[in-house]
């Protein structure tokens, strides 16, 4: 069921045209960085878009620009795990499997959990409760059963529908910040 919502919304990504992705993604930061979730986070967690994603490297420059630390993602596909390595500049960054761009461990500094205020997850399809169907490994469900900080995700609001299919170990996102707006999930 998952994977058919994953082609259907990877379909009408790739239907937006590159003005209005550019437009909508612009609209997307502004809207996080006027966000409490934002002014309040001194460390954030966030992945490096790719294909029709939310772009995040804008964002990404702005945090860095503000002082923030921004950790980026290293999955670990042999034990399943995933740990976040402080990046301050896009060079420590490497393209592994499937086009996904993941900092240099040698370059980078490693972030335990407690140490990271703001996670953005990300997704392919959300629900207004913020449940979300990721890319399928699982990794963000694991890594967040040990977090305790803030976690949202940014997404086009297309990609927000009424109800996704969730298992009793996927965690939702406390919010959904779209270019319309915030969904508060958690209400």
């Amino acid at each position: 069921m998952k994977a058919i919502w994953r082609k259907k919304m990877k379909q009408q990504l790739n239907e937006i045209d590159e003005l209005t992705y550019n437009i909508f993604s612009k609209d997307i930061m502004d809207v996080l960085c006027q966000s409490s979730y934002w002014k309040e986070a001194k460390t954030i967690g966030v992945t490096i878009s790719r294909g029709r994603e939310v772009a995040t490297n804008e964002i990404i420059k702005k945090a860095w620009d503000e002082g923030k630390h921004v950790v980026v993602p290293k999955c670990n596909p042999k034990e399943n795990v995933m740990t976040f390595y402080e990046i301050t500049s896009f060079s420590q960054l490497e393209t592994v499997y499937f086009g996904l761009q993941e900092p240099i461990v040698q370059k980078t500094k490693k972030y335990f959990p407690n140490q990271i205020d703001l996670i953005i997850a990300p997704g392919i399809v959300f629900d207004q409760n913020g449940y979300r169907i990721g890319y399928g490994g699982g990794y963000y469900d694991r890594y967040l059963a040990e977090f305790n900080g803030e976690v949202i995700a940014l997404a086009f609001s297309l990609q927000v529908v009424e109800e996704v299919p969730y298992e009793e170990h996927d965690l939702p996102v406390k919010a959904l910040v779209t270019e319309q707006g915030i969904i508060h999930c958690d209400d």
